[in-house]
């Protein structure tokens, strides 16, 4: 049985992010997901559909998928296992089978006629995502952490458990009387998240749900300024061969946030392909060249200053030896 009280603040917690329509859920076997299973349907009887994906890296993930389809059947819940083509392989493992496990969930929330996608991520799972990317220097886009509401592979996803412990959902779960299982891997320490979760685990002083709320503050921030870098570029951009930047007076947040708006503008009007970029590449030595009054190339294309003016064009091709 879910207590009245869990019942309450899910609905309320829910309903801060979620009006109506049909609910998919990402159910993976865990106790966090079953106790999300549990609270969803208690709450939302008859407008919930679960899915499990399987990646095919663990003999016993197909037992997994295979109890939470079980569970399912049970509470009279549409279930379904979803396999990747092909099992994520190579460098960044976890990463591609995260990339891997949106799309497939995605698609298949879509095509069943579901309005938005939940997970089960809750406030340990923000911490430890929190000081893992303080760790690495991130800024705030980064330190806001795992969002409550986010758009992956195209489609809304809801996280409505941010506020929860883990150890509360698993009480959940068990009281509810759901089976679960322990992912393995979550106890590998090869994995970062694993170390940061056991530095959690030992020291007190960084209380988790503290951590969250500043993952939560940060992707506030992260907002408004967003907002306010969408209001600079409509104000300071101009043209487009080339294009140019009017920096005069802005911090060197709003000029590096402009920048990258630049090179990925630029790079999309010219069909630059190679080299790769991403929004999250290092800019700063380009951001320093900019500063010192020198022209600087990153990721295919080229940005002069000349004073506060910044000129922006694709790069030229490189001489040959």
């Amino acid at each position: 049985m879910i207590a009245p009280a869990d019942l309450d603040r899910f609905r309320a917690d829910l309903a801060r992010l979620h009006d109506s329509g049909r609910l998919a859920l990402a159910v993976s076997g865990g106790a966090d997901s079953m106790a999300l299973l549990r609270l969803a349907h208690a709450a939302l009887p008859g407008q919930i559909i679960a899915a499990t994906v399987d990646h095919r890296l663990r003999a016993a993930a197909a037992e997994e998928a295979a109890m939470v389809a079980a569970h399912c059947a049970a509470l009279g819940v549409p279930h379904i296992t979803l396999t990747p083509d092909t099992p994520p392989a190579g460098a960044s493992i976890q990463a591609r089978a995260r990339e891997a496990r949106y799309a497939l969930l995605a698609d298949w929330a879509r095509e069943a006629g579901a309005v938005a996608l939940l997970t089960a991520h809750h406030a340990d799972d923000q911490a430890e995502t929190f000081l893992m990317r303080a760790a690495r220097g991130s800024g705030t886009a980064g330190l806001a952490g795992v969002r409550a509401r986010a758009v992956i592979a195209g489609f809304p996803v809801l996280r409505p458990l941010l506020g929860w412990r883990r150890a509360e959902l698993r009480r959940i779960a068990a009281e509810a009387g759901a089976p679960f299982v322990d992912d393995p891997s979550n106890a590998d320490p090869r994995h970062d998240r694993t170390r940061f979760r056991t530095l959690l685990a030992a020291t007190p002083a960084l209380d988790a749900v503290a951590l969250a709320r500043s993952a939560t503050a940060l992707a506030e921030a992260e907002t408004a300024l967003a907002f306010a870098s969408d209001r600079l570029w409509a104000e300071r951009a101009a043209g487009d061969a080339p294009l140019t930047l009017d920096v005069n007076g802005l911090p060197r947040e709003f000029r590096r946030r402009l920048a990258r708006r630049a090179i990925s503008e630029t790079r999309a009007r010219h069909a630059i392909a190679v080299p790769e970029w991403s929004d999250a590449a290092n800019i700063e030595p380009l951001l320093d060249s900019l500063a010192a009054g020198t022209s600087a190339t990153q990721a295919g294309v080229m940005l002069t200053p000349h004073g506060d003016i910044w000129t922006v064009t694709k790069a030229p091709p490189r001489r040959s030896a």
